[in-house]
């Protein structure tokens, strides 16, 4: 089962299960013909704790792989009770009804549950420390999931970008084309996540059965001017592309200065095979209208 199936994240899970085919390696024997469950926000409200737990409890799924989230950094700084519910409680109902079921969890984290105050890359068990209802609304999932669903794994990405839905690849492709200069932040460092390494791994770690806490990001550490520049560079444009501060483009939720993810525990159990992201973006770029 995929909430949220129809996101850049959920979309290409389908596709990769559905024998679209994963640029990585073959899926595992396990998950191969697997039946899909596709709920629609028409056919499932995640929020509704009766709906989830009879939907559940009617279909039997063995794996739930939670993707819908409220995901507007922004509108959840606007909207945090909004924010709390959809990232947070409702996820205590999922994790529940996958515990009375049997069924294993996959809850899709981020690199906003820390504070993006260090300098190196965050390992899975330090500290979380929120900043943002985006980021504190997401903690509360993850606490929600690993306390009522006893099959959980938590896996934190970020800077994630995909062939479906909008993204900063997308972005930055459209103002370099309509514009002869862009100005993108210099001063926050990350790590850009191809959605096909990410569906990958997450599948690979679906079909085991060590649960935990799992970072899953692009090999590398680059600010959001480095990667807007690779993005121009890549696909031939001629936009000139310009640093600026944090400072100089204010926005209504605060982001982190240094968010990186370290991969060690992903790589002990089922091996680290997410790209370098400058390979993984233009691998991407060179076949976006093609997957679409």
């Amino acid at each position: 089962m995929i909430t949220g199936s129809t996101g850049q994240l959920g979309q290409e899970l389908r596709r990769q299960l559905c024998g679209g085919g994963a640029v990585l390696g073959r899926l595992p024997k396990e998950l191969e013909g697997a039946l899909l469950l596709c709920p629609d926000m028409g056919e499932l409200d995640i929020c509704d704790k009766m709906a989830v737990g009879r939907y559940i409890q009617r279909f039997m799924p063995n794996v739930v792989l939670h993707c819908a989230a409220m995901t507007n950094v922004d509108g959840c700084e606007e909207m945090p009770e909004q924010a709390e519910e959809v990232n947070g409680r409702a996820v205590e109902y999922i994790a529940r009804a996958c515990e009375n079921v049997g069924a294993k969890l996959v809850f899709i984290s981020t690199d906003y549950v820390f504070s993006g105050e260090k300098t190196v890359p965050y390992q899975v068990d330090d500290r979380c420390d929120p900043r943002t209802s985006y980021g504190r609304s997401k903690w509360l999932g993850e606490i929600n999931a690993r306390r009522n669903c006893s099959r959980t794994f938590i896996i934190r990405t970020a800077w994630l970008y995909g062939f479906y839905g909008n993204n900063f690849v997308k972005t930055i492709l459209k103002k370099a084309r309509q514009s002869d200069s862009i100005r993108v932040v210099s001063d926050q460092f990350g790590n850009p996540t191809n959605v096909e390494d990410l569906a990958y791994h997450i599948l690979l770690l679906a079909a085991t059965e060590k649960y935990g806490i799992y970072h899953c990001t692009g090999k590398g550490v680059c600010s959001w001017y480095e990667f807007a520049s690779e993005i121009v560079k890549i696909s031939g444009s001629h936009c000139k592309v310009e640093p600026c501060s944090s400072a100089e483009y204010p926005q209504k939720a605060k982001r982190p200065a240094y968010s990186a993810l370290d991969h060690s525990t992903l790589a002990a159990v089922v091996g680290d095979r997410m790209r370098p992201w400058r390979e993984a973006l233009q691998d991407y770029l060179g076949k976006m209208e093609e997957i679409k």
